[in-house]
């Protein structure tokens, strides 16, 4: 974080205030407080709205707090998550501030239910930071997912790798400084007019790091953390992903468990599949032959239930 960030997030944690609104206190005591993320990231609330009651609220389609037993308002928000009953999460909202890779930023902004306010480069200068994996990330193209990784590369190779995304990075960013010319860059030239910074951008590499103020609602938030923090995500996105869900915990404790019991936790069978599942409770020995799925299908329900495979004979 910047100084002036600091200082900005000291000064509101130090004033005391009183509200009539619903507070989570968990979120109370680390708003504004960075999280890291990756090696220069982090996520930080900056605002929410709502916690579990405003959840309980909606579905019940009234008002105030204290009129039902606490373990009344934890069965409805998860037999709401059960049931896939999903507008009474929208009722509550949160706004986070995260600074990422700008390719971390491309995928992520693929889930088009949030509101974001990205960091210009064409009316500010980006910070020379970029991201460079840890050893034991490199690794591999998968042979199995088209858009996954395998094993780790050898040693020698992994080296040669993190050399060349830390030059690139860096060269790129050095000759976005000479292009920009800006008065605290080390080539200034007063002589020289600077390139525009909206064109002297387009230089940089996707390692480096970018910022935004994202905000989302409850039932979006949880779908984007389904699909992110997921051990098939990448990994880079997966880490954001599990930041923010240390952030639900304490923002909506009840509706982190049941999203952790019946999203994260569950498994979604179609037909054919539980139609398989019923025929091995019934003692019928299944085959891939005989199954009716694909092959990945197959493998897949086989890796999640621990299913002997049959010989083929």
């Amino acid at each position: 974080m910047k100084e002036h960030e600091k200082c900005e997030t000291e000064e509101v944690q130090q004033r005391v205030r009183s509200t009539r609104r619903a507070v989570a206190e968990g979120l109370e005591e680390i708003l504004l407080q960075p999280f890291q993320v990756l090696d220069h990231g982090f996520v930080r609330v900056i605002d929410y709205m709502g916690d579990d009651s405003a959840v309980v609220q909606a579905a019940r389609v009234s008002y105030g707090r204290g009129t039902k037993q606490v373990s009344e308002d934890r069965g409805l928000i998860r037999y709401l998550m059960r049931h896939n009953h999903t507008t009474p999460f929208e009722m509550a909202s949160i706004k986070l501030h995260i600074k990422l890779p700008i390719f971390v930023a491309r995928q992520w902004i693929r889930h088009r239910t949030a509101s974001v306010n990205e960091y210009s480069a064409r009316y500010s200068i980006l910070d020379s930071e970029f991201y460079v994996p840890s050893e034991s990330d490199v690794a591999g193209q998968s042979t199995t997912n088209r858009q996954g990784r395998s094993e780790a590369l050898k040693a020698e190779d992994t080296k040669q790798v993190l050399s060349m995304l830390r030059s690139d990075a860096e060269n790129n960013y050095e000759h976005y400084q000479w292009m920009l010319n800006s008065p605290d860059s080390p080539t200034f030239n007063p002589e020289r007019q600077g390139l525009a910074r909206e064109l002297a951008r387009i230089n940089l590499t996707l390692n480096t790091y970018t910022q935004w103020y994202w905000k989302i609602d409850l039932h979006n938030l949880l779908h984007f953390l389904r699909l992110r923090a997921d051990p098939h995500a990448q990994h880079e996105i997966r880490e954001y992903a599990e930041a923010i869900l240390g952030l639900l915990k304490l923002w909506v404790p009840f509706t982190y468990e049941a999203f952790i019991d019946y999203k994260m936790g569950a498994v979604t069978l179609s037909r054919t599949s539980a139609s398989v599942i019923k025929r091995l409770l019934a003692g019928e020995q299944v085959s891939f032959e005989t199954s009716g799925l694909s092959a990945r299908e197959w493998r897949e329900l086989v890796e999640e239930f621990g299913i002997r495979q049959q010989s083929r004979g």
